[in-house]
């Protein structure tokens, strides 16, 4: 079934100069970019974009490297869209990721993981909306 996920670059790998190899990786398992933008997050945006993570012990520290950098955002289309995209993420933790994924390459922590995305289609069309007006879109 063709889908629709987000995909966020996070600081350091914006940083590291890793965009163009991640966009790569996607885009060779199968994803199309549809919209694109790199953006400097403010505190109080990831603070709505990560609303369900404000009372847990990590976000102070999210927040902090979410708002240290550029990021690039991201619209992914294809078949099976967000599952596509997480498996070539890799595990959250990127001692637990497969070799070969994202994470696995570019991150520096489980915090500094190197990319976001969409876990399902209510949060893939949510978290699109953060970035993404109708006509930013493809």
């Amino acid at each position: 079934m063709t889908e629709r996920t987000l995909c966020v670059v996070k600081p350091n790998a914006v940083k590291d100069n890793n965009i163009g190899a991640i966009i790569k990786m996607l885009e060779e398992a199968g994803l199309k970019v549809v919209g694109l933008k790199m953006a400097k997050l403010t505190a109080e945006k990831v603070e709505a974009f990560y609303a369900e993570h404000v009372e847990k012990p990590f976000f102070d520290g999210l927040k902090a490297f979410m708002t240290s950098g550029n990021v690039v955002a991201m619209v992914l289309e294809g078949d099976d869209a967000i599952a596509r995209c997480r498996k070539v993420m890799g595990a959250t933790n990127p001692e637990n990721a497969d070799e070969g994924t994202i994470r696995k390459l570019f991150a520096a922590s489980m915090t500094e993981n190197a990319v976001h995305g969409s876990d399902s289609p209510e949060s893939a069309a949510r978290e699109i909306n953060f970035y993404f007006d109708q006509f930013s879109i493809l």
